[in-house]
């Protein structure tokens, strides 16, 4: 499914260059279609399969372990706002980081610093909340049709970041207080995304709010898969691991974002301003 938005390009007076800020270039966001969310979904399930395995394996502690994943996330945001235009590989990466340094923070707060998951889904909520106003009230628009500008770019990923870590607080909240197990969990997730993209073509809900609420729920929606498959039996999963779940995930998303690369089927094109006549 796509979310579409309207929104007027900057257009240039007579005689003037277009501005550093608005200068018109490739989207360096990829075109919201049914392969964005398959993408985005398996994304969120690598990240907390990962985020686990690494959990088990590396023995420093949630904390190190987020401190350890945010330099490569670091890394890889540099390569992104320095990009010109959308690179799928780039992007991508990017977004897997996030998902697995996003699930890392909201597990430390919660199992390591004992925060309830009350706490952390409302402290989340807030800043997810904080950072749409400061984009809206710079940019006049949170659509990510147009995230052609460093300082569009600079609000687009915290926000990604938060529904991240938003969207485990909350998918851990209610796993805790109804006791769903992993695929009944997943089951509603996916309820609650077909509901909002009903609303969005049916009832005309709001295309922005309906993506960055379908984006959110993407998260629980991923890490219930993916708990399903890498649980132990006896914890409701197939019991596959962590490490088959990843490597399983992490071979089809690379596959797609190969497949994008070469056909630049998810491309945006570029919106050429007409500058009218002095």
């Amino acid at each position: 499914m796509t979310y579409e938005t309207s929104e007027s390009p900057v257009v240039p007076e007579a005689g003037q260059a277009a501005s550093p800020l608005h200068r018109l270039r490739w989207n360096k966001v990829p075109e919201v279609t049914v392969r964005f969310w398959l993408i985005k979904v398996l994304c969120t399930t690598v990240g907390g399969t990962c985020a686990d395995l690494l959990d088990e394996r590396a023995g420093l502690g949630l904390t190190g372990v987020s401190l350890l994943m945010s330099a490569p996330l670091a890394v890889v945001l540099v390569v992104q706002f320095r990009s010109k235009g959308h690179r799928p590989g780039v992007y991508w990466l990017a977004v897997a980081l996030i998902s697995v340094v996003g699930t890392l923070v909201s597990d430390d707060l919660t199992d390591s610093m004992g925060v309830a998951p009350e706490a952390t889904t409302t402290v989340f909520a807030i800043a997810l909340v904080i950072v749409f106003a400061l984009w809206y009230r710079t940019e006049r628009t949170l659509s990510i049709h147009h995230i052609d500008t460093t300082r569009r770019e600079a609000f687009y990923w915290p926000a990604v970041l938060f529904t991240f870590a938003l969207g485990t607080s909350a998918g851990d909240l209610v796993a805790e207080r109804t006791g769903l197990g992993h695929w009944v969990s997943a089951v509603l997730s996916a309820a609650a995304i077909a509901a909002i993209a009903l609303a969005r073509f049916s009832l005309d809900l709001n295309a922005v709010w309906s993506f960055w609420l379908a984006y959110v729920l993407t998260r629980p929606l991923g890490a219930s898969v993916g708990d399903y498959l890498s649980q132990p039996a006896g914890d409701g999963g197939l019991g596959l691991g962590t490490v088959v779940t990843s490597a399983l995930f992490l071979a089809v998303v690379l596959a797609l974002v190969v497949h994008l690369s070469v056909t630049r089927k998810d491309v945006t094109e570029p919106e050429q301003a007409e500058v009218p006549a002095a």
